[in-house]
């Protein structure tokens, strides 16, 4: 038997990168999945391609979305994956516009989806899963926010535990932090040119400092290990490499 037949997930900012990854990977265990994204196109190749997904088209700015899909899906897996991709520049070159990108996709996105978790509530036993970042850990100085963006979401996986503790509704919050850019992912590319050019060398050869990739995919199956492996069943906050995953 699959580990996660007879779940419903969902996962926010399913239609590419390393949320896609996360939908296969569900699917892949017998979850029925529900995809959110913003790509038509992308989410109608998944729902072709991936035997048990359902598609959602949908703006996590949206005020109203968090609301209306926990609602009418009522999952038991919520997985917060999608983010904005942040303009790439020397902070002083840099509107504040462009800075604060992530805060209004990356962390409103955490703050609605983990607020209405609570309200509605989702069922006892359910878990949240937010994907963070490592840069969270180690900042992100040609990013603008996005470390800051990132570290916050890693705080909102503390707070809404606490409140979910206070209020004996069972629910699961944990932090899941890639640590490797992925130059796979659209993010991870943009980013990876970025420093690479930087610091004078080819945008291969910054990937292979990081020693072997690690791929959404990989990451899908770390969200799996944190859902059914006791020895991930406790703690709010775990890191994601090409190791493996280890507490934080």
């Amino acid at each position: 038997m699959r580990h996660l037949d007879g779940k419903t997930a969902v996962v926010i900012g399913g239609s590419q990168g390393i949320g896609q990854g996360i939908v296969g990977a569900l699917a892949g265990e017998g979850a029925s999945v529900w995809a959110l994204g913003r790509d038509t196109e992308r989410l109608a190749q998944i729902k072709q391609t991936m035997a048990g997904v359902q598609t959602l088209v949908g703006d996590v700015t949206d005020p109203q979305m968090a609301s209306q899909i926990v609602r009418a899906t009522r999952p038991q897996i919520l997985v917060l994956s999608a983010g904005a991709t942040p303009v790439m520049a020397p902070l002083h070159q840099q509107s504040w516009e462009q800075f604060g990108r992530t805060w209004e996709t990356d962390v409103h996105m955490t703050f609605s989806f983990g607020k209405e978790a609570l309200l509605a509530p989702l069922p006892p036993g359910s878990v949240v899963v937010i994907i963070s970042s490592g840069a969270a850990i180690g900042g992100s100085s040609l990013s603008g926010a996005y470390a800051g963006a990132k570290r916050t979401q890693w705080f909102l996986a503390h707070y809404l535990q606490e409140e979910s503790d206070a209020l004996q509704l069972g629910i699961r919050f944990v932090a899941l932090l890639p640590k490797q850019i992925m130059n796979s992912t659209a993010l991870g590319h943009t980013a990876a040119v970025a420093y690479a050019a930087r610091q004078g060398i080819s945008e291969q050869t910054f990937i292979e400092r990081f020693g072997p990739p690690l791929t959404p995919a990989d990451v899908g199956q770390g969200v799996v290990s944190l859902l059914t492996d006791q020895a991930y069943g406790n703690g709010v906050a775990f890191g994601i490499s090409s190791q493996g995953l280890a507490a934080l």
